[in-house]
């Protein structure tokens, strides 16, 4: 990897999904330069699949105990707590957009967005979720939409609701020891 990171929790991330890449990708279209670009080659779904294995890792090595769920209602047990993990690329028009937002049995969501060289992460109470977004930002069916629901906006323009779940992705992780320290 060539790039120099000036966050090494943004570097922790890169090294992770380049250790990932080699799962999705055959040799031949292993490429160099921005370390998440191969992300954007994949379907949403494995997308998905993707961001839920770079919080795990990433969660991991931060000594955090990460386990996956037994049922659809979470994407992980993370210290005991149920969190669902949302993932994101930044969009062409410069915006990341987490979708799905469902109103299930978790405790907080992960929101992980990827920059080219870069990356943002917030942990979300589903108190917040639920007086903020779902409910209130409907994804199908418009805002009167209630199943699902999205949240969009710029890496470094969060709503003002959200900032204090995170940023940075050290801050994302001061925010789960505090919240949700070991159950």
């Amino acid at each position: 990897m060539n790039q120099t990171f000036t966050d090494p929790d943004v570097q922790m991330l890169a090294t992770i999904a380049a250790l990932l890449q080699v799962d999705y990708l055959q040799e031949k279209e292993i490429g160099v330069g921005n370390p998440f670009a191969w992300i954007l080659t994949q379907s949403s779904r494995r997308r998905d699949k993707t961001g839920e294995q770079l919080i795990s890792g990433f969660l991991a090595a931060k000594d955090f105990d990460v386990v996956k769920c037994g049922d659809s209602q979470a994407d992980r047990i993370i210290n005991g707590h149920r969190a669902e993990i949302k993932f994101s690329t930044l969009w062409e028009s410069g915006v990341f957009k987490f979708q799905q937002i469902r109103d299930q049995h978790y405790d907080f969501a992960i929101c992980l967005g990827l920059c080219p060289l870069d990356a943002r992460c917030w942990v979300v109470p589903k108190e917040m979720l639920l007086l903020h977004v779902i409910g209130h930002t409907g994804q199908h069916g418009g805002a009167g939409g209630t199943d699902t629901a999205w949240m969009s906006f710029g890496p470094d323009e969060p709503y003002n609701w959200l900032r204090q779940y995170g940023g940075r992705l050290r801050d994302a992780v001061r925010v789960l020891r505090q919240l949700y320290a070991r159950a």
